[in-house]
């Protein structure tokens, strides 16, 4: 059994992760600014701010895994805040030996080997651009930290998220850094067979200071 800090634990990556890791035996603190309208049985919840550095820090103790499910959206959208809210918590995961979690998102895959990444490409909405660019930001500061910092980021499906929920099928395929379809060109991921895929990550680590990408 592990004890997992899921900083954004109540939203639809973090909400999922939650549930599995409690279904899986794990000790789980889901993190979030509200308290959560269904809170999953046996998981602990706490309420704070994750740009407050001391209660960054309190969170992590005793922590084995730390996954953040945090979105650069809304008052955290500014990229150089939530590039360095990562950064604090990288700094502080690694002084505690917490390993690190990053949930970040399909856009900085690459489409096929060498490139283009898909929020390059001309069909992506520029709309949705800068989330992508941000956590491709983390990522690069996750690729240049100290080797002392045990880390993964996973980037989803490209059709992940509540507009696409799916169904719980307890399969899925692992790539690296391009972009993973299936025979009709789609990409897709359930928010439950993501966390799957995270939890048996921290089960049993298999991309140790490295991205991995999920998909059916």
């Amino acid at each position: 059994m592990a004890r997992i800090v899921v900083l954004g634990g109540t939203g639809y990556a973090g909400g999922h992760l939650v549930a599995t890791a409690v279904t899986r035996g794990h000790d789980v603190l889901a993190v979030s600014r509200t308290a959560p309208a269904e809170p999953v049985e046996g998981a602990s919840y706490r309420t704070a701010d994750v740009r407050d550095e001391t209660a960054l820090a309190a969170l992590l103790e005793g922590a084995d895994v730390a996954v953040s499910a945090l979105s650069p959206r809304g008052d955290m959208a500014d990229p150089d805040l939530f590039r360095g809210i990562e950064s604090t918590l990288a700094r502080l995961a690694r002084s505690e030996g917490v390993r690190l979690g990053v949930i970040g998102g399909a856009g900085s895959l690459l489409v096929a080997e060498g490139g283009p990444k898909l929020v390059d490409t001309p069909d992506f909405p520029s709309e949705f651009a800068q989330e992508p660019r941000i956590l491709d930001a983390v990522l690069e500061d996750l690729r240049s930290s100290d080797e002392g910092l045990e880390w993964f980021f996973v980037s989803p499906a490209g059709g992940f998220g509540d507009f696409a929920p799916g169904e719980a099928t307890g399969t899925y395929r692992l790539g690296g850094d391009v972009l993973l379809t299936d025979d009709e060109g789609k990409s897709y991921i359930s928010g439950q067979d993501l966390a799957l895929a995270i939890i048996d990550e921290v089960e049993e680590p298999a991309h140790r200071r490295r991205r991995f990408t999920v998909a059916y």
